[in-house]
């Protein structure tokens, strides 16, 4: 864990505590060390407060230089080398707590592709992103991340665009259709064409939004800082009054030292330590303790629909038999298929037929059409699962039209044939979590006045889920753009009625990302 501090950091807190040891071990020496271990804290803390003073903030670190300076002035070095352990100390608790839990951008700026494999001269080359210009023609294969934006030029596209939309089911894009950067291609590979560089597709698009809404928010001041500049004038104050009636200036050092916060300065981040660590243990990490003060404070709450308060996966809601086959029976042979395909919906069946305890079979002969469908022998029986058009030619003349069936709002109709008969549909749909409803009347018990839901999925979808769970909006079709807009105008509003109000926004994949960065409080669902 110390290796994710700054050394400096670390060299001042171990600078003072070693010179406090070494000055009472040699109590003849204890001044010149005690001065020399203190002074390169004093250095610190000096410069902090001229940066701090520059960007117009006042702290009550100001009070703790001056206790340090008077105490070496003056001859009483064991007060400003304590005072610089406190100090010092509390830098190094208050990083180690923010550092321990900045991991929000790791994923982000970990799905940045690097590399391409560009086509040149009859052959393939690998080359970096930032080196392909738009017409260039680009090999995407089965796992990659599409490197820049651009249109399908040969075969067909399976793409998981879940970070971008937040919809957990992959989309097909067939030739001269547009394919965004930052999608992974979950199907077979095919040839892309790039119709913009890499620093002006979408997902860089995406972590420049990121960037631009942290800047874009005020630093937060520590709740002791709020009172920093009244409380340095009083201090003062009294320090000149007790100088200038006693004739003594140790008597001023007193009362800095007396003043110096000291349990601010440590008790603060021991617990922000504290908090963090706790909460980390029950799987929620923390940015830093400017978090919790804000969390208090939360009156709009901004929430992404997909992973977030909908489970964010594809989960069976009905099986419908057709021509005499039973429920079971359906779905047993059409997962036992599926276990040969690593499509996000074969993986749903696979799983809902093991709850169910059913025995799977293991497939033989399989074939499988990206992002169409996959047929193979179950046992003794012809298998087909898929789209309604593939299973359509798996299924005799006759009935065809039995294949086609009407999805309805967010929902997924997966087709099944038996040796050449339809056999029936199952239904999926990203379910909403149990205890999502719950989770937002505690929300509002805990003083959140307004709820609002904000997707890029459809806005039929979103309609149906936010009726469900009873949000005061809901907003659906969203860009990551546009999010953050939704943030920016609910901030707006609250901050109008309420200056120290805060609005919360809670999303879970890299499109919500810029929209988390815009919020007063940002909550990642992992």
């Amino acid at each position: 864990m110390l290796r994710t501090i700054d050394p400096f950091r670390a060299l001042l807190v171990a600078l003072p505590l070693a010179g406090l040891a070494a000055g009472f071990a040699l109590p003849e020496r204890a001044a010149p060390i005690w001065t020399l271990a203190a002074l390169p804290v004093l250095a610190a803390l000096v410069w902090q407060i001229v940066t701090t003073l520059a960007r117009g903030e006042v702290g009550l670190d100001i009070v703790a230089a001056l206790s340090m300076s008077f105490a070496l002035v003056y001859g009483e070095p064991l007060a400003a080398v304590v005072v610089a352990l406190m100090y010092a100390g509390g830098q190094f608790l208050e990083a180690f707590a923010e550092q321990r839990a900045r991991r929000e951008m790791t994923a982000l700026l970990g799905r940045v592709p690097e590399r391409a494999m560009r086509y040149r001269d009859g052959g393939l080359e690998d080359v970096a992103i930032t080196s392909i210009a738009p017409g260039e023609r680009l090999l995407v294969r089965h796992g990659d991340v599409v490197p820049v934006d651009g249109t399908v030029a040969a075969g067909e596209a399976l793409l998981d665009e879940a970070v971008l939309t937040g919809e957990p089911l992959p989309v097909k894009r067939r030739k001269g259709e547009e394919v965004r950067s930052g999608a992974t291609s979950v199907g077979d590979a095919f040839d892309l064409v790039a119709t913009a560089a890499s620093a002006e597709s979408t997902y860089a698009g995406i972590v420049r939004l990121v960037e631009g809404a942290q800047a874009a928010k005020a630093p937060m001041v520590r709740l002791a800082d709020r009172f920093a500049l009244g409380f340095l004038a009083l201090t003062v104050a009294m320090a000149t009054a007790a100088w200038w009636f006693s004739g003594d200036p140790i008597r001023a050092l007193a009362v800095l030292v007396c003043a110096t916060p000291c349990p601010l300065i440590l008790a603060v981040p021991v617990a922000v330590v504290s908090g963090l660590s706790r909460s980390a243990g029950r799987g929620v990490l923390l940015k830093g303790g400017g978090v919790l003060e804000r969390l208090a404070r939360a009156r709009t709450v901004v929430a992404d629909k997909t992973g977030t308060l909908t489970v964010g996966a594809a989960r069976l809601q009905s099986v419908d038999p057709a021509n005499g086959f039973g429920e079971a029976q359906v779905l047993k042979l059409a997962a036992s298929l599926d276990q040969a395909s690593p499509h996000v919906v074969a993986q749903a069946l696979v799983a809902e037929a093991r709850e169910r305890g059913l025995a799977l079979t293991p497939p033989r002969a399989v074939r499988e059409e990206a992002g169409a469908g996959i047929a193979g022998r179950v046992g003794k029986h012809r298998v087909a699962v898929g789209g309604p058009r593939f299973v359509a030619s798996h299924v005799a003349e006759g009935e065809r039209p039995a294949v086609a069936a009407h999805a309805a709002s967010g929902e997924l109709i997966v087709a099944v044939a038996i040796d050449g008969r339809f056999a029936g549909h199952i239904h999926l749909a990203d379910e909403v979590r149990g205890d999502a409803r719950a989770l937002l009347g505690r929300l509002r018990d805990a003083g959140v006045k307004r709820i609002v839901l904000a997707s890029g999925d459809r806005p039929d979808v979103v309609a149906k889920v936010g009726a469900a769970l009873g949000v005061d909006e809901a907003l659906g079709g969203l860009s990551p753009q546009q999010k953050v807009e939704v943030v920016i105008a609910e901030r707006r509003k609250v901050h109008a009625g309420d200056r120290e109000a805060n609005v919360l926004m809670v999303g879970d994949g890299v499109n919500d990302a810029p929209a988390l960065a815009a919020a007063d409080v940002g909550v990642a669902m992992g």
